[in-house]
């Protein structure tokens, strides 16, 4: 058996013995769709979110129409937390629905209907067509241009702001949302983009709402970006008190949104879960496409969900209705835009500004009136409808939150540094235009230990010399909340140090928490030579790769590489006491952290790929988690890719006439 598992502690003994479960018996020991946990809302009402409940036996008054008032809160307040419950139950279910397991896979779709493949690109036709400024992305020989400095220095400054302008919004797209090349082979044609996507699919919409730019609009606009052109669509122009009542000079906002089905005609059911990958991997590609133009960038997440769809002019999508059961058959609304969040891209040394959501979204709601331009292209002549899907995005929607007050720009934090020179010396348009998703590692190739330690130093949201919790670093500092996610790590091909099972603790207010949940025989002791200000923990060791193939799907990429990962989140306690709305960001965080991952691995001069399907609960079991307090959300492997030679690059513009 492939793996050499030890059997010199009763650690080693469960492994070997899972992994013959794995083998042979999986089925039966690992079910792939366990019951829900006893403390999941299934089975009781959660706790308490955000409101005190009053017992009817403890309460009196004198008055009865006082009594009556008070009943009547009461009342309004006991409906309120039953549906919040109800969504954070509907989130728990698609959850634990949609896993993988030995005996099962999720819910999908038994072939690919190649006929009714999603078109990739969005356009709303007959709307104005923008044109933007495209850039050489290898590195001039004589020095580092201002607009592309080395990669790796942007962990540790961000250089001075510029303008907004033609040309710097131009760069921000060409090094985030664009394409980066073509790819073609025999008489398949395809497109590939700066921000990865499971399967290539893309589900990412992206929007731009600024002030007016010259060349671009002479007013105050909202405009769609369409990838394949390198352009923006206008869509509407906005009243010109917009940005300066309520946002500071020199800022603009970028709004992402979701199409479920491009996802979900290869994905099923499961297809949510990276959808909600990819709005991450989309904003880490953003953070870092900005962070080259001095800009700094925040989730705006106050806001509710109908004001995104408002803001972005989503709102004339026709109305879907959900069935309950998976049909098939022609449903074009099933083509609608989820919108996901807004960004605030904003000069970097920014002073502390007032934002009054309350007002914005008033505001807002008048954007329902402005002239929108242009209508959706179809994607698809019929359809899946995968009705779990749209019931959980239903559930997850945040409301808008009624605040005023300080929105605080956090420090900018500089990234720990352990080995400078693990890096190759590229510019971060070359790190970012160049990744790659590798479809296979050679087994072969072996990362310093130094290197290895560099890399996680880049994946802590808080900086050298922090307690890791609030994600003041690049490129976690977009996110608005404290980390929710560490990175359980398999070692297979890191000279120095030991094969076996490590763990990344990336908010340490979670560690205790951690050594609690998992298996008693785990170590939790640093490994050697390991930098005092990165949280990494040695588990145990052994040779995992026969156990990291069979937990991500049978993947051999998940055991050929330097090292592959699993990202756990602090799971069911989060979406119960911030709300069901936490749901999709904490696979927005995995995304950025992934994002992390995909550039680090070219920087040092290999590759790396995302891995969404595994087998959720082995995972757990192999963790010793139980319930649903720590979930494994995202995988993730790392190493010297396999290049394909039958298939030939063509430059990214101006590419071949289809939409591929």
């Amino acid at each position: 058996m492939e793996g050499g598992i030890a059997t010199k502690s009763g650690f080693f003994l469960f492994l070997l013995l899972l992994l013959q479960n794995l083998l042979v018996m999986a089925s039966k020991f690992l079910p792939s769709r366990l019951p829900l946990p006893l403390n999941s809302p299934r089975f009781h009402r959660l706790p308490s979110t955000n409101k005190t409940m009053i017992p009817i036996a403890s309460f009196s008054s004198s008055s009865p129409s006082a009594s009556s008032v008070d009943n009547s809160v009461r009342k309004q307040e006991e409906e309120e937390e039953e549906e919040l419950q109800e969504k954070v139950a509907q989130a728990l279910t698609f959850h634990h629905q949609t896993k993988h397991g030995f005996a099962n896979y999720a819910r999908g779709p038994r072939g690919l209907d190649w006929a009714n493949q999603p078109n990739p690109f969005r356009r709303y036709i007959s709307a104005p067509l923008l044109p933007l400024l495209h850039f050489p992305t290898n590195k001039p020989i004589v020095a580092v241009t201002d607009d592309a400095p080395f990669y790796s220095s942007l962990f540790h400054s961000l250089p001075p702001p510029k303008p907004i302008s033609h040309s710097t919004i131009s760069q921000l797209f060409f090094d985030s949302l664009a394409l980066s090349a073509w790819k073609t082979t025999g008489f398949s044609t395809w497109s590939l983009r700066v921000n990865p996507s499971s399967g290539n699919l893309h589900p990412t919409e992206a929007y731009l709402i600024a002030p007016p730019i010259q060349s671009i609009s002479d007013s105050p606009f909202v405009a769609h970006y369409a990838p394949k052109e390198h352009s923006l669509e206008l869509r509407a122009t906005i009243p010109s008190g917009f940005f300066p009542n309520f946002f500071p000079d020199n800022s603009f906002l970028i709004g992402i949104s979701s199409i479920f089905w491009r996802e979900a005609w290869k994905y099923g059911e499961r297809a949510f879960r990276y959808c909600n990958h990819d709005v991450g991997h989309a904003i880490g590609a953003i953070a870092m496409a900005a962070a080259t133009l001095g800009w700094d960038v925040k989730l705006l997440d106050g806001f509710g969900y109908k004001d995104l769809e408002k803001l972005m002019g989503l709102q004339f999508f026709p109305d879907f209705k959900i069935p309950s059961r998976p049909i098939k058959g022609k449903f074009p609304e099933i083509e609608f835009e989820h919108p996901d969040c807004l960004i605030l891209v904003f000069p970097n040394g920014s002073n502390p500004f007032d934002v009054n959501y309350k007002e914005l979204s008033s505001v807002v709601n008048e954007f329902t009136n402005l002239e929108w331009k242009g209508r959706p292209n179809s994607l698809s002549k019929e359809h899946i409808c995968w009705d779990i899907i749209y019931r959980t995005a239903e559930a997850v929607k945040k409301p808008l939150t009624i605040q005023k007050g300080e929105f605080l720009v956090d420090q900018f934090k500089s990234s720990g540094i352990c080995s400078e020179n693990s890096y190759k010396g590229f510019t971060i348009r070359e790190v970012v235009r160049k990744r790659r998703s590798a479809v296979d590692m050679d087994g072969v190739t072996v990362m310093d230990r130094q290197t290895f330690y560099q890399i996680l130093l880049h994946c802590l949201p808080s900086g050298k010399g922090e307690k890791h919790r609030r994600q003041s670093t690049l490129p976690f500092r977009a996110l608005s909340w404290d980390a929710e996610v560490h990175a359980a790590i398999f070692v297979h091909r890191v000279v120095g140090l030991p094969k076996g099972w490590y763990f990344l603790v990336r908010n340490e207010d979670h560690l205790e928490e951690l050594k609690m949940a998992t298996r008693s025989e785990f170590k939790w002791e640093k490994p050697e030579g390991c930098p005092d200000d990165l949280p990494l923990y040695k588990l145990a060791s052994s040779d995992c790769r026969e156990l990291a193939k069979r937990l991500s799907c049978h993947q051999d990429i998940a055991s050929d590489g330097c090292f592959s990962l699993g990202m756990v989140a602090h799971f069911e306690p989060t979406l119960v006491e911030k709300g069901s709305w936490m749901y999709p960001r904490l696979f927005w965080e995995t995304g950025v952290l992934g994002q992390v991952l995909y550039l680090e691995a070219h920087a040092v001069g290999i590759s790396a790929t995302g891995i969404g399907c595994f087998f959720d609960d082995p995972v757990h079991e192999l963790l010793g988690f139980r319930g649903s307090k720590f979930q494994s959300l995202y995988h993730f492997t790392v190493g010297g890719p396999v290049l394909d030679k039958r298939i030939m690059s063509l430059p990214a513009y101006p590419g071949p006439s289809i939409d591929a």
